[in-house]
């Protein structure tokens, strides 16, 4: 049986600009520019970064809805989906019914819990209709017996099927779309902030919830965020993003307490703490300089203009993750 379940080799996701009169190409957002990770099974991988960096292209990129939303979007690399038996299929090129085996393995929950559910349709049909595609062998019966069953699964009552999403709470709305991205039995769930937009208290809620479901069914997150306690706290590595770059990869607790990347020493020194004593003996890396744009990445080194450890020749080449410690990889030459 294969570990790995899916492996990302040099992911590009470039959109083209237009401009002038006849709306010709001018430039291209570099929103990710050349993005490899493994992500393992029964792995959870948190992807951090500021907003703008590329997290969420990344996970949209890897459940393959890009060039379906966007027809313009320029992609390249691969996005290796792998079988127990370790057979391997590049989902980016595939078209909509070729990817259709796979939306049932690989399942998103999205940001915000108030948008990405259908105002129209009750959470009984909300949560029924990946069952209705996928799962087209069932009963409506069955279908009905399943959606009660997941609802009790994510911490809901099975009779608030009737009920419409303007009846429940954000947090409530966060664990039907759980219930919805679980209907399928997926192996792979990306989570794209899933608990941003809620309540501090309500946030500690989702994420035991998603810890106990990860440990019965063993599928794999992808899990997305801004809040680097969150993803230590849930995940077993760590990815870092800068500016459509990986920079630094490693197990949660070598990343969160001891980070090589400059960025990554800058990125975890703002977390705030509780503690007034640990509080007073950390230290604070401030990065001066504006941020730049993906529309106009500097050259080599994405971060070298606001890098306090820039050498000319970072200017050069866009440095690639090299593991300095076994498992742990960093993208800078001069990193500690």
């Amino acid at each position: 049986m294969s570990t790995a379940l899916l492996e990302v080799k040099n992911l590009k996701v470039h959109f083209p600009v237009y401009g002038g009169v006849l709306q010709t190409k001018v430039a291209e957002v570099k929103a990710v520019d050349g993005v490899s990770f493994t992500l393992n099974r029964g792995e959870t991988v948190g992807l951090v970064g500021e907003s703008g960096c590329g997290k969420t292209t990344v996970g949209r990129a890897l459940i393959n809805i890009l060039r379906f939303v966007n027809p313009d979007v320029i992609l390249d690399g691969e996005v290796n989906y792998i079988d127990e038996k370790g057979n391997k299929t590049n989902i980016l090129p595939l078209s909509k019914s070729k990817m259709q085996p796979f939306r049932s393995k690989i399942q998103m929950i999205f940001q915000d819990p108030y948008s990405s559910l259908n105002a129209r349709l009750t959470v009984q049909q909300i949560v029924a209709e990946p069952l209705e595609i996928h799962k087209q062998d069932l009963s409506k019966k069955q279908i009905e017996e399943k959606v009660a069953w997941l609802l009790e699964k994510v911490g809901l009552q099975p009779e608030y099927a009737q009920r419409f999403p303007h009846e429940f709470s954000g947090g409530q709305r966060q664990r039907i779309g759980i219930a919805r991205a679980l209907a399928t039995n997926p192996e792979l769930i990306i989570c794209d902030e899933p608990v941003s937009a809620l309540d501090v208290s309500v946030q500690a809620q989702v994420i035991n919830l998603m810890q106990d479901l990860q440990k019965e069914f063993g599928m794999s997150y992808l899990f997305i965020a801004h809040d680097l306690s969150v993803v230590h706290h849930i995940s077993n590595r760590i990815a870092v993003m800068y500016l459509g770059n990986m920079v630094e990869l490693g197990n949660a607790d070598k990343v969160y307490f001891e980070p090589s990347h400059p960025y990554s020493k800058a990125l975890l020194s703002a977390v705030p703490l509780a503690d007034p004593r640990a509080k007073q003996n950390k230290q604070r890396v401030v990065l001066h300089g504006d941020i730049p744009t993906p529309l106009n990445k500097p050259s080599g080194c994405g971060f070298r203009t606001r890098c306090p450890i820039a050498k000319p020749s970072c200017a050069q080449d866009i440095p690639v993750l090299s593991e300095i410690t076994p498992s742990h990889f960093v993208a800078c030459p001069w990193a500690e």
